[in-house]
């Protein structure tokens, strides 16, 4: 046999990291995937431990999660459990995201939606089936490790972290001869071990890729990246509207229909896929200090957060609108740096809730070959007046008569400024 690969030789450097001689039963974070089915065949050899594999369903696409169980319990899990968490996810997680109009940068945030609500299960599973050590399948060079380990750092103190993969250090090849060295079943996303698939995540909410031509800054996207949305150069050539509805900041709605979130959620991101919708390629500041391309699909959020952000600007005043978008910036970036558990995270949920109470009506989107534009606005709430808003308009409430006293009184500060620094 040949010599093991896989070494690790990495210093503690935190309090919640495990010394070695006090890991006994590890609740592994298990995806199925290359990264974490190593782990587990590795975790039982290099610790002499048993472990509990968690699988989450936050809705990604294309799942056979029997399998997933299956594969786990053949690679030696002492149990796997498959648990349904997209409910939660919309609920408690991808709601507030749309309420706080949810944007790092370019993208809406998705996976950093997800691994609190993840380690918040791995941390209740641990201590239901009795583990002292939970494993993730995170690198040194992202953030999702800093969204898992704090969440279990705040939450389960007693509980301890070890993440493989960023003690090995290891490029995708080697972790492809470790499977194949000790009959681990692996299937790249080409169909063939030799060749290294993408560094994919998904969920309800959205798709990102890494790896491979994504990393040369100079290489155009190839097809083969998208797995979930059309090239908008294929999207039918017919456009098409759709009409969602909302109810406190909400979507309820779909093209007249009354759906549950999740359900709306998928029907939303179908239709956007469909038309090329959602396509993001995008230079992401992780706070690692690293600069990471990255390319994203997010049909449903590119439909969702236009219209949610549209209906809201419609039934608010302009003081409402100019101060919430701060607020948004600073909830985007809290959740995206991992700090979920932060309560100015949950001083900030409480405002935007508030200013949701109103946000309730139904916006058309024009979706045509990747573009989505908010084409109609309708609320009950709406801070808008037709008549008012018309040229013609004249007496009640707005009297044009009045502009003119109005316009002097608003320009005198800066007229009596100017006067003084050029004259």
């Amino acid at each position: 046999m040949s010599e093991d690969p896989i070494q690790t030789s990495a210093p503690r450097t935190a309090s919640y990291e495990a010394d070695p001689a006090e890991v006994h039963r590890v609740l592994l974070l298990y995806s199925g995937g290359l990264d974490t089915s190593v782990m587990l065949k590795w975790i039982q050899d290099e610790y002499s431990a048993e472990v509990v594999c968690l699988t989450v369903n936050l809705g990604q696409p294309g799942e056979d999660y029997a399998v997933i169980e299956g594969k786990a319990l053949q690679l030696g899990a002492v149990e796997c459990h498959v648990l349904d968490a997209r409910e939660e996810f919309a609920r408690e997680y991808v709601t507030p995201a749309i309420k706080a109009n949810a944007l790092y940068g370019a993208y809406p945030l998705f996976t950093a939606l997800g691994r609190p609500l993840i380690a918040k299960l791995a941390v209740e599973h641990a201590r239901k089936t009795g583990c002292d050590t939970i494993a993730h399948g995170c690198t040194g060079k992202g953030n999702d490790q800093v969204r898992i380990e704090a969440t279990v750092a705040t939450l389960a103190p007693e509980l301890k972290v070890i993440a493989p993969v960023r003690s090995w250090q290891l490029g995708r090849e080697e972790e492809l001869a470790y499977a194949r060295e000790h009959g681990i079943p692996v299937k790249s996303s080409q169909g063939t071990e030799s060749e290294a698939p993408y560094s994919i995540d998904d969920n309800l909410w959205g798709r990102s890729s890494e790896g491979r031509w994504i990393e040369d800054l100079d290489h155009a996207p190839e097809d083969d990246v998208f797995q979930l949305v059309t090239p908008p150069e294929r999207a039918p050539d017919e456009a098409e509207v759709v009409q969602v509805e909302f109810e406190r900041g909400v979507p309820v709605g779909l093209n007249g229909e009354r759906l549950g979130l999740v359900e709306l959620i998928e029907r939303t991101a179908e239709i956007g896929a469909r038309h090329g919708v959602g396509i993001v390629d995008h230079i992401e500041d992780r706070i690692v200090g690293l600069k990471v391309r990255d390319i994203y699909e997010v049909p449903a959020a590119a439909i969702l957060l236009p219209a949610h952000w549209e209906l809201e600007r419609l039934v608010s005043t302009i003081h409402q609108n100019q101060f919430k978008g701060g607020l948004e910036r600073q909830w985007a970036y809290l959740v995206y740096a991992g700090l979920w558990w932060e309560p100015l995270r949950s001083d900030l949920d409480a405002y935007m809730d508030s200013v949701n109470e109103h946000v309730s009506g139904t916006v058309g989107i024009k979706l045509f070959k990747g573009h989505a534009r908010v084409v109609t606005r309708s609320a009950p709430g709406a801070v808008y007046d037709a008549s008012l808003a018309s040229f013609a308009a004249s007496g009640g409430l707005f009297p044009q008569s009045a502009s003119p006293g109005f316009i002097e009184l608003w320009s005198l500060q800066s007229r009596m400024a100017w006067r003084l620094h050029n004259e």
